[in-house]
């Protein structure tokens, strides 16, 4: 499994995203530029101009058609996949953190930053199916949680939204209403900042990855605990196997602290753990920083990382990684 190695930006990783053909793969890092690449052989297709900060997260459209990314310059931008063009900018008035489209990708939803008084919420938007009809207005604004919403994602049907942030919680709220339905009890929730959310292939449970220096996998619907994976640095980033019972956590310390540390003492590696028994079960090392993104190809058979040090890794697996047995 020799890593292919990706340079196409100055500045760390923050967010991966494969679409759903799993034939392209989406970066974001804190240089501005989203970029695409062509998923089998990490080739660069092309970077899409115009953010004016870091790019913090994107999503694409079922159809690889529409892309979509939220950045710290307090705007959220819509882009047509093929040629790069904008076609759409939504304003806010705090930092974008988080973008996710929905099933039918007629909706979107964006969590902003908390920015001197105002505090961190949640938006609906309404995704118009041709940009000229499009409009910045919000189906729906959700507010509440303290500190900053660091992933906010759609729940089955479109009816629910799942967020987790700073403060730990995870939450569940009702997307037509905007209602708080539930969320995660303090004895079986995470005890620091969740960094990461990420939904298994069928929407039947989620996986979150804290600061805590563990990820926890939850049912969608009842909010349950299922399983806990702990390991022995913050989780900045988290993965889920399509194919097999396998999760990935990536971590390490806090950026600031990296250059006080030998790189090996940093444990900058991505980790794998059976998803059912819960044990460590493999690792992939490589990256000179803590790994801040994680994303699994839809068909189980490649995994991306991206780390501090601006690199992204796509590993494609051997034969015998799909024969592992405990």
């Amino acid at each position: 499994m020799r890593p292919i190695l990706m340079k196409g930006h100055e500045r760390p990783l923050t967010f991966l995203k494969y679409n759903n053909d799993g034939d392209l793969l989406f970066s974001c890092a804190k240089d501005h530029n989203p970029t695409v690449w062509f998923a089998d052989n990490g080739e660069r297709l092309g970077t899409y101009r115009g953010h004016n900060g870091a790019v913090w997260c994107c999503d694409v459209s079922r159809d690889s058609g529409r892309l979509i990314t939220g950045s710290a310059d307090q705007t959220v931008k819509l882009w047509n996949v093929q040629t790069g063009q904008q076609l759409f900018t939504f304003n806010f008035d705090s930092p974008a953190r988080s973008v996710d489209f929905s099933v039918g990708d007629k909706l979107a939803v964006i969590t902003s930053d908390p920015f001197m008084e105002l505090t961190s919420a949640i938006h609906v938007k309404r995704i118009a199916r041709d940009p000229a009809d499009q409009t910045g207005e919000s189906v729906l604004v959700l507010k509440g949680p303290q500190g900053r919403i660091n992933r906010a994602v759609w729940g089955p049907l479109n009816r629910t939204i799942i967020s987790g942030g700073e403060d730990a919680v995870i939450r569940i709220w009702d997307a037509e209403t905007g209602k708080l339905l539930q969320e995660s009890d303090k004895e079986s929730g995470h005890k620091k900042t969740i960094t990461s959310l990420v939904k298994s292939a069928d929407g039947s449970h989620f996986l979150t990855g804290s600061l805590d220096k563990s990820a926890r996998l939850w049912d969608t619907r009842t909010l349950t605990l299922i399983k806990t994976y702990v390991t022995e640095r913050p989780v900045n980033a988290v993965a889920m196997s399509p194919l097999l019972d396998h999760v990935v956590l990536g971590g390490g310390q806090d950026a600031s602290a990296v250059t006080t540390t030998d790189h090996r003492a940093g444990k900058f590696e991505a980790k794998f753990y059976d998803k059912i028994l819960q044990e460590e079960i493999g690792g992939v090392k490589g990256h000179f920083g803590p790994i801040n993104a994680l994303a699994f190809n839809p068909d189980g058979k490649s995994f991306s990382s991206g780390g501090e040090d601006g690199y992204v890794r796509l590993h494609h697996f051997d034969q015998d990684y799909f024969n592992i047995k405990l």
